[in-house]
């Protein structure tokens, strides 16, 4: 998980790039949207926190044993994980 000074940086990034594109045009005032990007981040983050959390536990109740770290570990994660991603996209 990020800590909330990385958040609150990103948001500020992210807030300037905004600001700058010919693309966007703010109908809220900076505070606000400034806040909404601050509330997209944190929900975003801790989907996916909850999301490893599932993928760790599926992956910990395979009989086999997969060791965490392992060439095989990693491959099912990503795997698992962009499953799970998929499911939560849906909803």
């Amino acid at each position: 998980m990020l800590s909330e000074d990385k958040v609150s940086h990103l948001s500020h990034v992210i807030l300037q790039v905004l600001k700058k594109s010919a693309l966007v045009t703010m109908k809220a005032d900076e505070g606000r949207v400034l806040k909404e990007i601050k509330r997209v981040l944190a929900s975003e983050l801790a989907q996916e926190e909850q999301i490893d959390r599932t993928v760790k536990a599926k992956l910990a109740s395979y009989s086999r044993g997969i060791v965490e770290g392992s060439a095989e570990w990693d491959v099912l994660y990503r795997k698992t994980f962009e499953e799970e991603s998929r499911k939560h996209a849906k909803t």
